[in-house]
């Protein structure tokens, strides 16, 4: 292989891990699982919504970048003005700052099941460890490394023809109802959650960041379309082998999901110690790539909204800020869990404030990718914005049944 075109494969990496901390950080991890627990694959749907949804806004959030060679979040200052980014800003970067806490916990949980050591003992650790790595280490081998590492949770998808899968019957529920044991409501929250899950705020600001920092330009339209409808379709298929597997161990058993050690015990059912060693490094890597990514996000949020200097391209001391925000968000991560809070029900949560914000996120890129003076030529067409106007009305639906669904179902409980 040609260095240039060994360039253009690694470069897909920016976009599988975008995926993989989107659809496979640790509370997508349990969610999957929960959901395939409790309501067996009657919600693949939204997984499968959820992929179309981010592909349509991050395809332009990369087409914005790739022709104006500025991030979203710099143009939604612009465009809307200081009070309505700021709105925009505060509503992502708690929702990003509850994930990081989550993630810190993710690779922390992946830590005890390989050592036995309690989680909250490698808390510190891992917090140092990523402050190190997003002050030191390249943007380049950061995504490299890391979403490749993430490829790793494959081990779900040949688990689910290990476990000896009906697929008849994971065809059969994709328009069922809800099983007796269940209720609308509640199928309802998981339906938001995940589907939540899959248009994270973080993603898309992360996504277009790393497209300023690998220097895309209109020549690297094609790139930036291949790290979409390879990177999160890949994502989207790991969440849905991990709800199929979930479904074929516990459903039957009508046993709840609430940990990591019981979201990969299928892996360990259907390959043995070979496939637990596997998927508990996929663990690893998809929540330290998810920390990296909400770190950065952060970091990247506040400081384009301020106009600092910023990225993982610039040293360090000239844009001190920048790394001030991500050190800050990193420590305020870390004692979040110290508290003994459950890395797992700080993600779930995140996920439904996630669904309240999704619209300030994605309005403005649907508005952004249609203005002349960003994009000239390269405006969305016709079926772009019928696909974009399409799955902001979702969006807005999602937003506005997110907290009554999480009051009336009690967090889905």
């Amino acid at each position: 292989m040609s260095g240039g075109a060994g360039k253009k494969v690694l470069g897909v990496t920016l976009g599988v891990l975008t995926a993989i901390g989107g659809f496979v950080d640790i509370g997508d991890l349990v969610a999957n699982s929960q959901a395939g627990a409790r309501f067996g694959t009657r919600l693949l749907w939204v997984v499968v919504l959820g992929v179309i949804g981010i592909c349509v806004f991050a395809e332009m959030a990369g087409r914005v970048v790739a022709v104006s060679h500025r991030p979203v979040f710099d143009l939604i200052r612009e465009r809307l003005g200081a009070r309505m980014a700021m709105v925009t800003l505060v509503g992502s970067y708690l929702v990003t700052l509850l994930t990081l806490g989550a993630e810190l916990g993710g690779v922390a949980i992946a830590l005890h099941l390989a050592t036995s050591v309690n989680y909250l003992l490698w808390v510190p650790v891992v917090a140092f460890v990523l402050w190190v790595v997003l002050w030191r280490v390249k943007f380049d081998t950061l995504e490299q490394v890391f979403g490749l590492m993430g490829l790793a949770l494959i081990v779900f998808v040949v688990a689910a023809f290990a476990l000896n899968t009906d697929w008849s019957k994971v065809g059969g529920e994709l328009t069922a109802a809800p099983p007796d044991t269940e209720n609308w409501m509640t199928y309802g929250y998981f339906a938001v959650a995940l589907f939540a899950s899959a248009l994270t705020p973080y993603e898309v600001f992360f996504f277009s960041s790393g497209g300023v920092e690998e220097r895309w330009n209109r020549s690297d339209l094609v790139t930036s379309r291949v790290n979409v409808f390879v990177g999160f379709p890949l994502g989207g298929l790991l969440a849905i082998a991990i709800m199929v597997c979930s479904s074929v161990v516990f459903e039957p058993a009508m046993v709840n999901v609430s940990n990591v050690s019981q979201a990969v015990l299928p892996v360990a059912i259907g390959l043995g110690k070979i496939g637990l060693a596997v998927v508990i490094l996929g663990v690893f890597a998809v929540t330290f790539g998810a920390a990296m990514e909400t770190g950065l996000s952060a970091g990247y949020t506040v400081a384009q909204y301020f106009g600092w200097q910023w990225g993982k391209s610039v040293a360090p001391k000239r844009d001190a800020r920048f790394h001030t925000v991500i050190l800050v968000s990193i420590v305020i991560g870390a004692v979040m869990l110290l508290t003994t809070l459950d890395p797992v029900q700080i993600t779930e949560y995140s996920l439904i404030f996630s669904a309240v914000v999704l619209p300030l996120t994605y309005l403005p890129i649907l508005l952004v990718a249609n203005d002349r003076e960003y994009l000239g030529d390269q405006v969305n067409g016709k079926i772009r914005n019928a696909l974009g106007v399409l799955f902001l009305i979702i969006i807005l639906i999602a937003a506005i049944a997110a907290i009554p669904l999480l009051i009336i179902t009690g967090a889905g409980k």
